[in-house]
């Protein structure tokens, strides 16, 4: 009798268990489905990033910065349904800007000092905007100018981007280019190979991005699509019918080349509308410096004081549009505080809830909460450009410890 008592006991507990096993299994299985469902539809809502500088494009060279003769009516547009940030700084020269782009850092914390000669490299330990988009799911190309090393293991390939075509060094026909391009049917580094494409090189910057942006949404994948070009930058060169355009007009092939590339940003954006891409994508446009003193005289830099290279305003005050329908990042609205190259890193990662390294280090700040309108101000903010040696706050500027 006693023996059937404990049989059966075990037999209830034997049942019990296998009840609770069946309970945990369903429970898991649940769960499981639950965060299938759940990282679907984040993933499919996750935004595209486009990023396009121009490199020393001036702050007054742009028809609705008050350029009086000089048309860009497709910026303008991007202008008029932007959140634009208008006391936005890069650095003087064209790497430290790219630098500070990429990692969030000013640019000697990463190991740039210079523009050429082999000092205008991102140390290997430091991760890029690109690192961390790729790794977070994103397809990410560049397309134009990188100039932040054209060997292994500094070139874009080396540096997070999947797809990459790009001039050498800092500009088309230096010698540390290809020996014979001359800014039409040239070749370029196509990830890493040289590769020669048809046509002036800004359309082959913006053919090959949007033959990417298609790709990548074929294939259902957000995507980070970096243009960088290379003009209005020296040596000036354009296509014929845009040169005629300026005939007359002061320095007409810079003007021309950016009228061209006035142009493709409509292009751009058209394809973007026609393959529902607009809503769910970030698009951000700045420059990279001010223009040359040659001709940034008067209106061409908005009378401010200096050019590229220079540590007045006129050095690095830059356009900054930013456009994101389905963030309300749109309908035109002037946020005018003190913010910098270094805060484009720190921004994408909060809007777009990207995940980042541990040993992340930015000195930028995240500009979402005065994008949305949830905060006036960063505080009393204090910007460092160490390369020209300028300090900046809201209302002071002091240039080299002098005045």
């Amino acid at each position: 009798m006693e023996a059937s008592r404990k049989e059966l006991k075990r037999l209830r507990v034997n049942s019990l268990m296998r009840t609770l096993n069946l309970l945990t299994l369903l429970l898991v299985a649940v769960m499981a489905t639950d965060l299938l469902q759940a990282k679907e539809p984040a993933n499919k809502s996750r935004p595209n990033v486009i990023l396009i500088m121009t490199d020393d494009q001036g702050y007054g060279d742009l028809s609705c910065h008050g350029h009086p003769w000089f048309k860009t009516p497709n910026l303008d547009q991007l202008h008029a349904e932007s959140v634009r940030l208008t006391d936005f700084h890069a650095s003087p020269l064209c790497s430290p800007t790219r630098a500070s782009l990429m990692t969030g850092r000013h640019c000697r914390h990463v190991g740039l000092s210079g523009t050429n000669n082999g000092t205008n490299l991102i140390s290997r330990e430091t991760s890029t905007l690109a690192d961390i988009l790729a790794a977070n799911g994103y397809r990410t190309g560049i397309f134009g100018k990188w100039h932040l090393g054209d060997l292994y293991p500094y070139r874009p390939i080396d540096r997070g981007f999947q797809e990459s075509v790009v001039h050498g060094d800092g500009a088309v026909t230096t010698v540390a280019d290809v020996w014979g391009n001359d800014y039409f049917d040239d070749q370029y580094f196509h990830n890493g190979k040289k590769t020669r494409y048809k046509g002036f090189c800004t359309d082959v910057w913006f053919n090959e991005a949007t033959r990417f942006i298609k790709q990548s949404g074929a294939a259902g994948k957000p995507f980070f699509c970096y243009i960088p070009t290379n003009i209005p930058h020296g040596p000036h060169y354009a296509p014929e019918e845009y040169a005629k355009m300026f005939e007359g007009k002061p320095y007409p092939t810079v003007f021309a080349a950016l009228a061209h590339f006035d142009k493709c940003v409509g292009e751009l954006r058209t394809l973007l509308q026609e393959n529902s891409l607009a809503e769910n994508t970030i698009f951000i446009y700045c420059t990279d410096n001010g223009s040359p003193k040659r001709f940034s005289g008067g209106v061409y830099n908005a009378g401010m004081r200096g050019g590229k290279g220079s540590p007045y305003d006129g050095g690095h005050r830059v356009p900054c549009f930013i456009h994101w329908p389905a963030g309300k990042l749109s309908g035109g609205r002037d946020v005018n505080q003190l913010s910098a190259h270094l805060d484009i890193l720190p921004t994408l990662v909060d809007l777009c809830q990207l995940q980042t390294p541990q040993n992340l280090q930015t000195d930028g700040v995240s500009l979402k909460p005065i994008l949305e309108g949830k905060t006036g101000n960063l505080g009393d903010r204090v910007l460092v450009e160490s390369f020209r040696s300028v300090v900046m706050t809201k209302q002071w500027r002091l240039v080299n410890g002098k005045e």
